[in-house]
């Protein structure tokens, strides 16, 4: 019997504050395999969901306060009128951050607030903040970028929504230093300071885990091929009940020290065996993309020749 919500059309709102990565998300939720509309009138939504058609792809609305016909009122309705009709799924996504990062992203643009035109950002900001109070209190998913990148924000979406265009439910594996603290929003973290670790061998201290030497070296521990088989037996094991749950998307990282070598280089393996096993894998290493040495890549099992 086919699963019910998979012959739901999904539609997501994202909308949240100026400058707070809203342009970011939509267009992260593009690539994710939505189509995907920004700035688009409150009122031309309904007419746009009436003409769908019933296989069509996810649909991702940006809703701006900049809008004419905009109200939180309006928003609000608008969600609680598509949850409600039976062959939608809808949720309400709000990209959120800090008024005062949102200060200092306005002042190194130079950009007019659109709320304040002829006043300080600030004004303008407070405003905003204001009005979306209402929406921020009913949103599904709410993201806060205070803290993160661009990259971190393409990651957290894709997290959060890379499955609903294929697989039901996408695998997103992180790589992390201990000293930085664990990756928000991870539902599992294992740690690998207990490997042998690559940066006391003067020759692999430059590289990374995505260098084949560094690799090696991990996987010569004699503990490595164990944990592995353990790790990737649990996973296995836990991401169907996951999706039974109906889950979207399930974060799993792994730590060591510094986050370039042992982590990296076991992210990259458990990803790999997951791909072979049919899963959508994404996967992000946070302390190289902080050091602009890797991008967040993604791994599917048709691309390893291996579908199961």
């Amino acid at each position: 019997m086919a699963d019910p919500d998979e012959t739901l059309q999904r539609i997501v709102l994202v909308t949240g504050p100026s400058g707070a990565g809203r342009s970011t998300a939509i267009n992260a939720l593009e690539d994710a395999g939505f189509e995907t509309i920004d700035n688009i009138p409150l009122s031309l939504v309904p007419r746009l969901i009436e003409g769908a058609e019933a296989e069509a792809r996810p649909l991702a609305l940006g809703i701006d306060v900049r809008n004419r016909d905009f109200s939180a009122a309006a928003l609000a309705e608008l969600h609680a009128n598509l949850a409600a009709y039976p062959p939608l799924r809808c949720d309400l996504l709000y990209i959120d951050c800090a008024p005062e990062i949102l200060a200092r992203r306005y002042s190194e643009t130079r950009r007019r607030h659109p709320l304040a035109p002829g006043d300080s950002p600030a004004e303008g900001i407070a405003r905003e903040r204001a009005l979306l109070d209402d929406v921020r209190a009913r949103a599904d998913i709410l993201i806060d970028t205070t803290e993160m990148t661009v990259h971190d924000l393409g990651a957290e979406i894709r997290s959060w929504f890379a499955g609903d265009t294929g697989q039901r439910m996408a695998i997103s594996l992180h790589s992390f230093s201990y000293k930085r603290g664990l990756p928000t929003g991870v539902d599992m973290a294992l740690d690998v300071r207990f490997l042998n670790n690559p940066h006391w061998e003067p020759e692999l201290r430059p590289f990374t885990g995505l260098d084949p030497a560094v690799a090696d070296y991990v996987a010569a521990d004699p503990s490595s091929a164990p944990f592995l088989d353990r790790v990737v037996d649990l996973l296995t094991f836990v991401l169907p009940a996951h999706v039974r749950e109906g889950k979207a998307h399930f974060s799993v990282g792994f730590g060591c020290t510094g986050g370039q070598h042992r982590s990296v280089a076991i992210t990259e393996s458990v990803a790999r065996a997951l791909a072979q096993s049919g899963w959508h894998v994404s996967i992000r290493h946070r302390e190289l993309e902080r050091r602009g040495l890797t991008a967040t890549t993604s791994r599917e099992a048709d691309k390893l020749g291996k579908v199961s």
